[in-house]
């Protein structure tokens, strides 16, 4: 069999060209150069009426290889290619199987015509990467489907299937049952017509001054500071004001600058970080066990949460409470969280109410019998935990895999004792459970691989980035978050203003600083951990915080924790409580530059990750930076603390 990533064969008067390049067909320089020698060679075959572009296996093209966006960019370009498809002189029909992405989607708008299968899915994610499309995509697609319709594809990461391209007329048919057969019929009658007009020579109507004023304004707000966004919206508003010449030369003008900008290399390191996440190189080749039945422990904020998280990944739970009451304030809750999912269109409301059919309730353990695997997730209290644990290994299958969600406390303490240790594993989902997408998974020594496996299966169900972590107070991301809040709270000590370090957190990135973060969760969270710690005996200094919490300001909940809170409202004002109260604890004012601050704690979460690496309590610092990323905030565009430190030797 070649090795070739571009196969050709002959159906009669159609070419078929097909890119095998796996994983996801990736436009790389074989394939590119492949492609650009079979256009002159198949337009002066006299046998040949038609070409027939698609992709070997599930998908048509996941887009370019960014492997290569290291690297000078390699002739012959994409733009290149696209244009010479484009103007060649026999049809070229793209048979779009599965996803076209990115280049994908822009090698489709090149052909002279698309037909689709009902799996068909059109996307130019650049703008995930920190780029946007750099091969026509920002032109050729609005004078096919119009500006309202390119847009939000464009801009704002939305796709199009297969049955709304065929509406848009982006594709000429929509081909069911055997699809390479029904596209190559479709091309043979199709190649005898004249062909189309090359797309980016079509013309495309401005909608107007209002709409682009509005889009602005959205994509501004959306974009959270992100570049991208914002520039694929003016390379598709030049072409449509200026002509695509100057719209096709702005745009791969931006995209190769976006390309080499720090953000985009920040990307690229997380997009590598996620894909390599999702597969363990220690379980290769260990199958996870089967999970249909996952029984949760608690129907707090918590368990609602992971409740929720299976019910949305269609399986079916059995949630468990000390009394009706509780549980009836849990279902509550899951109505409100499904509603509110709808409201956001993540399905329909009818969705909604199925997903809350797939629910049961109990009160106490003893229905929890016949579940898969249960997840414990009560009060972060170790005799609370053991408790349940004790019941749970008599109550539970001897196969079913027990989880503690715990963020602090050794999972080993937890089951010490409660037989054979090898079905247990923590699982520690980051709140609210049904949005953060970390998931920490930390074995036990004893537990089974066939267990890792499934607490991996289980992240890439519910749509999770999994880390493993290993075991110590916080095990990952709460180890470092102790550090970073530790080191904030130094700086105040020094005479640094806590309103400042939480400016400038939210000017680099960060939704809101450690200080209204602390008043959002509720001080007395990481008090109890440190009040508990002294119950142990252990040397736990003081904190700033402690002295606020002494005082009852435990933050939103009591309307005052490091800010006041006016009744009802979130908005954080100056509290001089809170200056009173610190002041025999901190230094004299002093301004600090916002970069030496940021600068400052980013070093302490490295410096702390540095320390994690040596444990071996992470396997890597892209581990690391996906932890801070996806459980704690840290601005995506900035690839995270490690990264950060690497790249600019903190």
């Amino acid at each position: 069999m070649s090795d070739m990533p571009v196969k050709l064969e002959r159906r009669g008067a159609i070419a078929v060209v097909t890119i095998d390049n796996p994983p996801v067909n990736a436009l790389g320089l074989a394939v590119r150069q492949r492609l650009l020698e079979l256009v002159p060679e198949l337009e002066a075959d006299g046998s040949v009426a038609g070409v027939v572009l698609t992709g070997a296996g599930s998908l048509f093209v996941g887009g370019a290889d960014i492997t290569e966006f290291d690297h000078p960019p390699q002739a012959p370009h994409l733009p290149e290619l696209l244009e010479r498809i484009e103007c060649a002189g026999k049809p070229w029909f793209a048979a779009v199987n599965g996803m076209a992405l990115g280049g994908g989607a822009e090698l489709a708008l090149a052909c002279h015509y698309r037909l689709v299968s009902p799996k068909a899915r059109f996307g130019l994610p650049e703008i995930n990467l920190g780029i946007i499309p750099g091969a026509g995509g920002t032109q050729r697609l609005p004078r096919l489907i119009g500006v309202e319709a390119a847009l939000p594809v464009i801009a704002e990461k939305a796709q199009i299937d297969g049955q709304r391209a065929v509406e848009l007329h982006l594709a000429a048919g929509l081909v069911e049952g055997d699809f390479l057969a029904g596209a190559i019929a479709a091309a043979a009658e199709m190649a005898t017509l004249p062909l189309p007009s090359p797309a980016a020579e079509l013309p495309v109507a401005d909608p107007g001054e209002g709409f682009w004023t509005e889009a602005t304004a959205r994509i501004h707000k959306s974009a959270k500071g992100a570049k991208a966004p914002l520039a694929a919206l003016e390379s598709l508003r030049l072409g449509v004001q200026k002509g695509a010449m100057e719209g096709l030369s702005f745009e791969r003008e931006t995209f190769l600058r976006l390309r080499a900008s720090d953000e985009a290399a920040a990307l690229r390191y997380l997009f590598f970080a996620e894909r390599s996440a999702s597969r363990s190189s220690s379980l290769r080749g260990v199958e996870p066990r089967r999970i249909n039945l996952a029984g949760v422990v608690g129907g707090g904020t918590m368990g609602v949460g992971i409740a929720a998280a299976l019910l949305n990944a269609g399986l079916t739970v059995v949630l468990s409470e000390r009394d009706a009451a509780s549980l009836e304030r849990a279902r509550t809750a899951l109505e409100a969280v499904f509603a509110a999912q709808a409201k956001r269109k993540m399905h329909s409301d009818q969705e909604g109410r199925d997903r809350l059919a797939r629910l049961k309730r109990t009160v106490g353990l003893d229905e929890l019998a016949g579940c898969d695997l249960v997840i414990e997730a009560v009060f972060e209290d170790l005799n609370v935990k053991r408790d349940v644990f004790a019941r749970l290994s008599q109550v539970c299958r001897a196969d079913a895999i027990l989880a503690t969600n715990t963020s602090y406390i050794d999972p080993r303490l937890i089951v010490e004792g409660f037989g054979s240790q090898e079905r247990f594993i923590g699982l520690h989902f980051f709140s609210p459970a049904q949005v953060m997408k970390l998931l920490e998974i930390i074995p036990l020594p004893q537990t089974a691989a066939d267990v890792k496996a499934t607490g991996f299966d289980l992240a890439k169900r519910l749509a999770k980035v999994p880390v493993r972590a290993g075991i110590c107070e916080g095990f990952i991301g709460n180890r470092i978050l102790k550090r970073y809040r530790g080191e904030a709270e130094q700086m105040v000590a020094e005479g640094v203003d806590f309103a400042a370090i939480d400016a400038a957190l939210r000017d680099f990135g960060y939704a809101m600083g450690p200080f209204e973060m602390q008043d959002l969760a509720g001080l007395d969270i990481s008090f109890m951990n440190r009040e508990a710690a002294r119950g142990r005996g252990e040397n736990v200094p003081e904190a700033l915080g402690d002295i606020l919490v002494r005082a009852g300001r435990k933050g939103q909940k009591t309307g005052g924790g490091w800010y006041d809170y006016e009744p009802g409202e979130r908005k954080p004002q100056p509290s001089a409580a809170t200056a009173r109260l610190l002041a025999p604890s901190i230094g004299a004012p002093k301004q600090v530059d916002p970069g030496k601050i940021i600068g400052r704690l980013i070093k302490a979460m490295a410096d702390e990750g540095r320390k994690i690496l040596e444990e071996g309590i992470a396997d890597s610092p892209e581990a690391i930076d996906l932890v801070e990323v996806h459980g704690y905030g840290f601005p995506r565009g900035k690839g995270g603390p490690m990264f950060l430190s690497a790249r600019n030797a903190i």
